[in-house]
């Protein structure tokens, strides 16, 4: 699958573009601001975009009204459909986010429930009790996500929705080229639908790849060949940050090694899960990390570890922002992109994992496990890399077998011999392959 060697970089586009949190209704060609982003995109090493909504919705994109139609705040499906090309052009996937789990109030078939009642031929569609009544005091009830009435809960057992959500994804794939779906809360999808969505778009594209948004649990009810080809890694982005916070590398480790480690019982052996240091939901990194020293390093572990790397756009320079500052503030206007020595480090590291086979599909080793650093091993068998990250203020020289003489440093490019130890540089990461 395609996804496993790439690296993604994720965009919200209503907030990406600067269009106004409700739907005015007015047309505007914003989405079109994506297209001089590209040679930024290429350049720190990304080769596939998510794109968070861009369908017709009432304010965030994530209640959406059409499935079928670009966000009028964002343009024209023309508009998208030159969009994409373009990134085709230039070797960039294109995923797309697929809310199917609810729709907004919006939506045109809830619409007619509102106006129709008992007579709308859609009141199936949706989990309906004309006896009871919403926040909006509709003088119905209706089941909403996670008891967010604005995002009215689809019927996913009802043929009729399953076709209409379907249809909206042959659109998509025939008419604009796109790769794949981000599948949004895929852990209240029901399980049967997600059956019938890998099959049917393996019948549209053999590589169109699905990952789901998925917390915490075993990651594996849904991430199988029968359902999605990847998930989001929320364990390891909890354990990301927290390890440097706390200077404690043994927290990530272990879940890397729970996860993917070389014991029978690990639980996504061969499975490459959407990992990242922070996304549209939660605070940017740079505000997350108690020592901004830490920025380097916690990319060169993501970019090192298993998993398949996906960076926020506007992190990739250390642009801030908390979620306590609320959504908004997670999903800024950038006139345009920067490039400074964090956005140039992180092109080296995407750069040495894409070029690297055990970096992208090798095997997980952990070689050296003290509080302030690590080294640990990612071996394809023909390819193998040692990944050797320091959390604390001062170099630290650390000793291992290697099995070889002869290292090659992938982010500096320079060999050197090995006696049995390496000095990692304060707040430094280095991927030594080994020759």
């Amino acid at each position: 699958m395609w996804i496993d060697n790439s690296v993604f970089y994720q965009i919200y586009p209503l907030g990406f573009c600067g269009a106004p949190f409700e739907n005015d209704g007015v047309p505007a060609h914003r989405i079109n601001k994506i297209e001089s982003w590209i040679p930024h995109i290429k350049e720190i090493g990304a080769d596939a975009i998510y794109f968070s909504p861009i369908f017709e919705s009432d304010t965030h994109g994530y209640n959406t009204r059409d499935y079928k139609k670009i966000d009028v705040r964002l343009g024209t499906n023309e508009d998208f459909k030159n969009l994409c090309k373009k990134l085709s052009d230039n070797g960039i996937r294109i995923v797309l986010d697929g809310v199917f789990n609810h729709v907004g109030r919006g939506f045109s078939a809830f619409q007619d429930v509102l106006k129709n009642r008992h007579e709308s031929r859609y009141k199936d569609w949706f989990y309906i009790d004309f006896n009871g009544n919403s926040h909006y005091n509709d003088g119905l009830w209706y089941e909403g996500w996670e008891g967010n009435y604005d995002l009215v809960k689809l019927n996913l057992r009802n043929e009729e929705v399953i076709n209409h959500i379907f249809d909206a994804i042959r659109y998509w794939t025939e008419e604009f080229g796109i790769d794949g779906l981000r599948l949004d809360v895929a852990y209240c999808l029901d399980m049967d639908f997600l059956r019938r969505l890998r099959s049917f778009c393996d019948s549209l594209k053999p590589d169109f790849a699905l990952i789901g948004e998925l917390l915490h649990g075993d990651y594996n009810r849904f991430v199988n060949n029968e359902m999605l080809h990847s998930c989001t890694n929320y364990e390891c982005y909890k354990g990301l940050f927290s390890s440097f916070n706390s200077m404690n590398m043994f927290e990530i480790v272990h879940s890397l090694l729970r996860q993917f480690g070389p014991e029978n019982w690990t639980l996504y052996k061969g499975k490459h899960l959407l990992c990242f240091v922070d996304n549209h939901d939660v605070s940017r990194i740079a505000s997350n990390l108690t020592n901004e020293n830490h920025l380097k390093p916690i990319y060169g572990m993501l970019f090192g570890m298993p998993g398949i790397p996906c960076i926020y756009y506007g992190s990739e320079w250390g642009a801030k922002a908390h979620k306590n500052e609320g959504d908004p503030a997670l999903r800024a206007c950038f006139d345009e992109p920067v490039n400074n020595e964090l956005t140039r480090y992180i092109s080296v590291l995407a750069s040495a994992h894409k070029n690297s086979d055990a970096l992208c599909n090798g095997a997980f080793y952990s070689k050296v496990l003290q509080n302030k650093h690590c080294v640990f091993e990612r071996n394809s068998g023909s390819d193998r890399v040692y990944v050797a990250v320091n959390a604390d203020c001062e170099d630290v020289t650390v000793y291992f077998d290697a099995g070889c003489d002869k290292l090659e440093d992938l982010i500096t490019g320079e060999s050197h011999e090995f006696h049995g130890n390496i000095t990692i540089p304060a707040y430094g990461v280095m991927y030594l392959r080994a020759v």
